[in-house]
């Protein structure tokens, strides 16, 4: 996996957030021969009110108070579902004509089966026009791009979200949580990186030299 992929699947996994990256979009030939249209970098989905919880005590209870805090940059609705088809890009951020097209959109809204297929002919039009949709069922559907905002040119109507900012999310996160992250495995290949470097202190200030110091 790409891994600037891979860290905006960690971040919206940490959102609360269901994924599927790098999903492949193909068209059906003749011949009974298909070719590879586009990958949909990231498919994202999260149901209304999800959030965290830990166990303890006897009888593994959940822990209180412990609801997800959304990271505000990804303005989430708070009250619906929500659906988002991103592109991700090391450099500027923008979607890839492909993401533009109508067809390759209705499969992006196939694949979580968010709305029927009657329906979704007007949702990837609007998406398209305005960058944001919501289906006949109450599910909010929105076109975001992670990638470098330094130019603030405006790419479309879709949300930017930035790398920069999605790392020290990340790595903010880490942090804040440390004492309970500390005793988890982490098998996302991304996000056990960036676990590794808060548990070493990088960026902290290490104690001791590269020996082990006195």
């Amino acid at each position: 996996m790409d891994t600037a992929v891979a860290l905006v699947q960690a971040y919206l996994h940490v959102n609360g957030y269901f994924t599927v990256a790098e999903y492949p979009v193909l068209e059906a030939l003749h011949d009974r021969q298909a070719r590879t249209v586009t990958d949909l970098d990231i498919l994202a989905y999260r149901f209304a009110d999800a959030g965290h919880d830990l166990v303890h005590g006897p009888g593994n209870r959940p822990l209180d108070a412990t609801m997800l805090v959304v990271d505000p940059a990804l303005r989430c609705p708070s009250n619906q579902a929500d659906m988002i088809v991103g592109e991700v890009k090391e450099g500027s951020a923008r979607l890839n004509p492909a993401l533009r097209d109508p067809a390759v959109l209705a499969v992006a809204l196939t694949r979580f089966g968010c709305c029927p297929a009657d329906e979704s002919q007007t949702l990837t039009r609007q998406l398209i026009r305005t960058g944001t949709a919501t289906t006949q069922a109450g599910h909010h559907i929105r076109m975001v791009a992670f990638g470098d905002a330094h130019d603030q040119v405006p790419h479309g109507p879709w949300l930017i979200v930035p790398m920069r900012h999605v790392v020290q999310f990340l790595q903010e996160y880490l942090s804040a949580h440390w004492p309970v992250l500390r005793h988890a495995q982490f098998k996302d290949p991304a996000y056990g990186v960036l676990a590794l470097i808060e548990k070493w202190g990088v960026g902290r200030g290490l104690s001791g030299s590269i020996d082990g110091g006195a």
